[in-house]
């Protein structure tokens, strides 16, 4: 089995023991993950202190890891956080791992906002990535978060102390029938599940097989169920001339602007991830 007495040891059992199932640069990837969870570790570090020793503790944590990576489990739920827009969030199996594209409907809303002190909702928060990142960078905001369970509710909690910010978490199902609406927000926000059954094909196993499917799939016959219910809540629960941003499938970016305009929002946008690809959009009432 893998000898990891130094980092030295380390990196080259790590490249042994998954050439098979990862490509290298990924496989240097979680080394340096792994280097700067346990021991604080630059890219410097890494190649500059080769011969450092590990302690029996970290050297039980790496033989952990390297099993669970052979089994397709995700680094971050490994280490146990992960950076989102300049910030650290834990996350775990019961929350989706932020990926970039979310960190650009963040910046996109950051940019695009004319508040002082927007109220805001974001539905179907998860780690708490999108409430978070955005009060931390307008304090002024107050910022309300919906989830269906009750264990991304903790953890995204976890994350607002963490992060030093106030958010105001609430469990809610917003397919739910008449929710109440108990006050205005000029901005909403969601990341709703939009993956369609039958992309699961050309989906990777440690998403599929580690990531929860709750957050994640619609059914083929009704992809757009979550943006249209959020939508009619949205036409109910922004202040004029509120704004309604999506994270959105590439696949569906005509059909969901289509759905946006026929529930009554103008100015209608398709926004772009930095390959291109219809990833977000965004309307005002």
């Amino acid at each position: 089995m893998m000898n990891c007495r130094t980092v030295k040891q380390l990196i080259n059992s790590f490249n042994q023991e998954l050439e098979s199932f990862y490509p290298k640069e990924e496989i240097r990837n979680f080394t340096g993950i792994i280097l700067a969870h346990l021991l604080g570790f630059s890219r410097t570090d890494m190649l500059i202190k080769t011969d450092y020793e590990l302690g029996e503790a970290d050297r039980r944590f790496c033989m952990d890891a390297l099993l669970k990576l052979k089994q397709q489990v995700p680094i971050q739920y490994i280490v146990g956080h992960t950076l989102f827009y300049g910030l650290t969030f834990y996350v775990d199996k019961n929350v989706l791992i932020p990926r970039p594209e979310t960190e650009e409907l963040v910046q996109w809303i950051i940019q695009d906002t004319e508040f002082t002190a927007p109220a805001i909702l974001d539905i179907g928060t998860g780690s708490g990535c999108i409430p978070i990142a955005l009060k931390k960078h307008m304090p002024q905001a107050k910022v309300t978060a919906w989830d269906i369970s009750p264990k991304a509710i903790t953890l995204a909690k976890r994350n607002a102390k963490a992060n030093n910010v106030e958010i105001d978490f609430n469990l809610q199902d917003v397919l739910a029938p008449n929710i109440e609406i108990s006050r205005k927000y000029d901005i909403i926000v969601s990341n709703p599940p939009y993956v369609r059954e039958l992309e699961k094909k050309i989906m990777q196993d440690n998403v599929l097989k580690h990531e929860p499917h709750l957050a994640l799939f619609v059914k083929d016959n009704d992809p757009l169920l979550f943006y249209r219910a959020i939508s009619k809540l949205a036409t109910q629960a922004l202040n004029a001339n509120g704004r309604l941003y999506f994270e959105i499938n590439e696949a569906l970016g005509k059909q969901t602007s289509h759905l946006m305009r026929n529930m009554g929002f103008k100015e209608v946008e398709l926004g772009n991830d930095i390959f291109g690809k219809n990833r977000m959009v965004k309307g005002s009432l």
